[in-house]
């Protein structure tokens, strides 16, 4: 794991939590901005464009730019706490909004994510459920990996009771391509203890998603 990969999960060496974040995070190569437009450059020569042209000649930069910042997740801290209060009901974090990039297309599929657990010993920061599902979704990805990477790194980081994460979205791969059905949405779900083995643990989950 390289330094650059270190920050973007927010995890130093030393940290106990480093050992874990590894396991849960995929490693992140370095970007080479300029060899992405120098790509880009070639594209455009290829679609039978000219990139000196004066409304093309930035385009390369501002398209490695824009894949820059589509697969770079923000730093963070996953800030958790003791369960001091014994607080043993569902948190859920709902309609998070969510972009990522299909690794088939490298077209952006974009939708909502929905985080809940039923807490164990510890609890985990009310922004982080958010923090987690961009450290993700910042990535060439599929929407069933993704979903369950955001439930691993929930199992990993808080040990819970049990962990519900559904992800809808809309794939522009299939809305602007092929099939042309814009508007189709895709949910995927990830069930772990209590929230996929207890049959009331997992309607009220899914009832709350719903409202």
């Amino acid at each position: 794991m390289t330094v650059s990969s270190l920050v973007d999960v927010g995890v130093q060496p030393d940290d106990p939590r480093y050992g874990r974040q590894l396991r849960a995070a995929r490693v992140r190569p370095a970007i080479d901005g300029d060899a992405a437009g120098r790509a880009v450059a070639d594209l455009l020569r290829a679609l039978g464009r000219d990139p000196e042209d004066e409304h093309l000649r930035e385009t390369p930069r501002r398209v490695a730019d824009a894949y820059r910042e589509l697969l770079t997740p923000r730093e963070f801290d996953p800030t958790t706490f003791p369960n001091d209060s014994g607080y043993h009901e569902l948190v859920l974090a709902r309609e998070i909004p969510m972009t990522s990039l299909c690794e088939h297309h490298m077209l952006p599929f974009r939708g909502v994510a929905h985080v809940g657990y039923l807490p164990g010993g510890r609890i985990l920061g009310l922004s982080k459920p958010a923090r987690v599902v961009e450290l993700f979704a910042r990535d060439l990805q599929a929407q069933e990996r993704l979903t369950m990477q955001v439930a691993d790194w929930l199992g990993e980081n808080l040990s819970p009771r049990g962990i519900g994460v559904v992800i809808e979205a809309e794939h522009m791969c299939m809305s602007i391509r092929g099939v042309h059905a814009a508007g189709t949405r895709t949910t995927t779900s990830a069930m772990r203890g209590l929230l996929r083995e207890d049959g009331a643990a997992r309607r009220e989950f899914l009832g709350l998603i719903r409202h």
